[in-house]
């Protein structure tokens, strides 16, 4: 006879339910949970080919129904779709689905992704250029279809095939960041000179301050001092008459000089900035310009530099 106490150990241990009005991600979670088990069926339960075969035309029928019943234009049912017969192993089948929810989400670039990137999990390496090659084409002003395509390429080691996505990229002028990833692409093989010439073209297509100062900085990475001083110069040029963008660049230039403990230099362009930009837009040149002084000029340096900024207030 059983006591009970044994009939209580073996009866499941109730849940502690320390909120007694649960947060909503909670309920879901557990919704969830118990819904695990009836969308998919344990594999020692399937005992033959004539079961697995029953299994996967029921599960496909949900599916299906799920479409139908006004699923398509919900792109996460299309995905569970295609990831589902992935799971079966069947690809020419999955790939249909893909197919078929592009057919109704085409802008959805989040959707071109997983495509893609479901293909290379699978190694099928051709399809998934297919599928890069078609995003980019119908989606070229989404940055994240050619930083992952050129990517994949480069991990496959087709170096020149991803430095072509990278080209085939450039021409729809993308911003700072795309023309920045293509020169550190380059720099990754010790392409020194073609990341180089990327940086020109970057601030043709930018002429903007912060595009030569990386270029700048590019090259005081590469040891060449000189070139940088070059684009410094040149820069100048370009901006004059963009205060606002000419004023972060001449504090950029300053600061570079004073890097190179050329600091007569570092004075001569802060006083050339200060001559050239309103008064009323120098206020953080001056701040820097005192501090250059204090720490590198003398008494009478450090005086006018204040007499100056006085005059603008």
């Amino acid at each position: 006879m059983v006591s009970v106490c044994e009939k209580d150990s073996k009866l499941p241990r109730p849940t502690r339910v320390k909120n007694k009005s649960p947060a909503a991600e909670q309920i879901l979670r557990e919704a969830r949970e118990r819904q695990e088990p009836e969308v998919l069926p344990s594999e020692h339960s399937i005992t033959d080919s004539t079961e697995l075969s029953d299994y996967r035309l029921r599960r496909r029928k949900e599916f299906e129904d799920r479409v139908s019943r006004g699923g398509r234009s919900d792109v996460q049912v299309w995905v569970n779709y295609a990831r589902w017969e992935e799971s079966q192993k069947d690809y020419a089948r999955a790939r249909s689905v893909w197919e078929r929810a592009l057919k109704d989400h085409h802008r959805n670039h989040a959707l071109w992704v997983k495509y893609a990137e479901s293909e290379m999990k699978n190694k099928f390496v051709n399809s998934a250029r297919n599928v890069w090659d078609r995003a980019v084409y119908l989606l070229p002003r989404v940055d994240q279809l050619w930083y992952k395509y050129s990517h994949m390429e480069e991990m496959l080691g087709n170096i020149a095939g991803a430095r072509q996505i990278f080209e085939r990229w450039m021409n729809w002028s993308p911003d700072q960041q795309g023309w920045l990833s293509f020169a550190n692409f380059e720099l990754r093989y010790n392409e020194t000179e073609r990341a180089r010439s990327i940086y020109e073209r970057l601030f043709r297509c930018h002429p903007k301050a912060s595009s030569f100062i990386r270029y700048a900085e590019f090259e005081v990475k590469c040891g060449e001092v000189s070139r940088a001083r070059d684009v410094y110069e040149r820069a100048t040029e370009k901006l004059e008459g963009d205060y606002e963008e000419a004023e972060m660049l001449y504090l950029a230039f300053a600061e570079f000089e004073q890097g190179c403990n050329e600091f007569q230099r570092a004075r001569v362009i802060y006083k050339f900035a200060l001559d050239h930009i309103p008064k009323g837009r120098a206020e953080e040149l001056y701040t820097r310009f005192i501090a250059f002084e204090k720490q590198h000029g003398d008494k009478q340096g450090i005086e006018d530099a204040i007499v100056g900024r006085r005059r603008t207030l």
